[in-house]
C-alpha cells in the first residue's frame, strides 16, 4: 500500500514539474526521526529548514523569523497542533500542511476548518509531502500580474493581482485555498464543476480526499454566504458537485 502510494504520488505531478523557488520551512513535529527524515527530504529539495519539537518552540521560531509554509504535527505534547495552527493563523497567512494519524478524520477536518492549507496522513511517503509542500508553495507564489482585472459578483469583488478578496466592502479573510477555490468559481460561473475537477485545478492534485473540497466550501460559504445554512451563491449539484450561481453574476473578466 505504501508503494502503491509512493508511484501514484510521483505520477500526480507531472502536469506541476516547473521547479519551485526555495523557501523556509518550519518542520514541528515531537518525534526526532519524523522530524529528521522530513527536514532531510526538504532539505535535499532545495529548501531551508527550521525545526521546532513543540507548539511553544513552534510559535518562537515563527516570531524570530516566520516562515514561508510550516510542516505541523497534529498530534504535539501540551499544546496541539491545532492550537499551533490557529495561533499562527492569527500571526499571519502562513500555509500549514498538518501530519495527522489515518484515523483521525474529525482532526484532519478541524484542521482544514481553522485554516490549515493541506494535511497528509502517517505513515507518509517523505516524497508525497515534499510534493505536497511544492504545490501550496506554489500557489502561495503565483504571480501577481498587474493587469489582472477583478472579478466581481454579487457584492464580491475579488483582486487576483492583489489576492484581496471583499464582500459590501467588508474584507475577507480567506486562506490561500479558499481564495483560489472562490477564484476558480467566479471564472466558472454556472457551470457544474465536480469535486474531483475542483481538487485538480484549485488543489493540483490528480487524487486525494476529497472532503477536502466539501471542508473548503462549506468555510468558504460562511465567508460569503448571507445564511450558510441555506447557500445561495455556492449552490449543491447533487451526484456532481458545486456550482456558483450565475444569476447573481454581475459582471465578470477572465484573469
Amino acid at each position: 500500500m505504501q508503494r502503491e502510494r509512493e508511484q501514484r504520488s510521483e505520477a500526480a505531478p507531472q502536469a506541476h514539474a516547473e521547479a519551485v523557488t526555495p523557501a523556509r520551512i518550519l518542520v514541528v513535529d515531537d518525534d526526532p526521526t519524523v522530524s529528521e527524515v522530513v527536514a532531510g527530504y526538504l532539505d535535499r529539495a532545495g529548501h531551508l529548514v527550521d525545526r521546532a519539537a513543540d507548539g511553544p518552540a513552534a510559535l518562537r521560531a515563527a516570531d524570530d523569523r516566520m516562515p514561508d509554509l510550516v510542516v505541523l504535527d497534529l498530534m504535539l505534547p501540551g499544546m496541539d497542533g491545532l492550537e499551533v495552527c490557529r495561533r499562527l493563523r492569527e500571526r499571519a497567512p502562513v500555509p500549514v500542511i498538518m501530519l495527522t494519524a489515518r484515523g483521525d478524520e474529525d482532526d484532519r477536518i478541524l484542521g482544514l476548518e481553522i485554516g490549515a492549507d493541506d494535511y497528509v496522513t502517517k505513515p507518509f511517503s517523505p516524497r508525497e509531502l515534499v510534493l505536497r509542500v511544492e504545490s501550496v508553495l506554489r500557489r502561495s507564489r503565483m504571480p501577481r500580474r498587474s493587469e489582472a482585472p477583478t472579478l466581481s459578483y454579487a457584492g464580491i469583488a475579488l483582486d487576483p493581482s492583489g489576492r484581496r478578496a471583499t464582500k459590501d466592502g467588508r474584507e475577507l479573510a480567506l486562506t490561500l485555498r479558499e481564495f483560489d477555490l472562490l477564484a476558480y468559481l467566479l471564472r466558472h460561473p454556472g457551470e457544474a464543476c465536480s469535486r474531483e475537477r475542483l481538487m485538480h485545478e484549485v488543489w493540483g492534485w490528480e487524487f486525494g480526499d476529497l472532503s477536502t473540497v466539501t471542508v473548503h466550501v462549506r468555510r468558504l460559504r460562511g465567508k460569503i454566504e448571507e445564511d450558510p445554512g441555506r447557500p445561495r451563491l455556492i449552490q449543491t449539484v447533487w451526484g456532481v458537485g458545486y456550482r456558483f450561481e450565475e444569476t447573481h453574476r454581475e459582471a465578470a473578466s477572465d484573469a
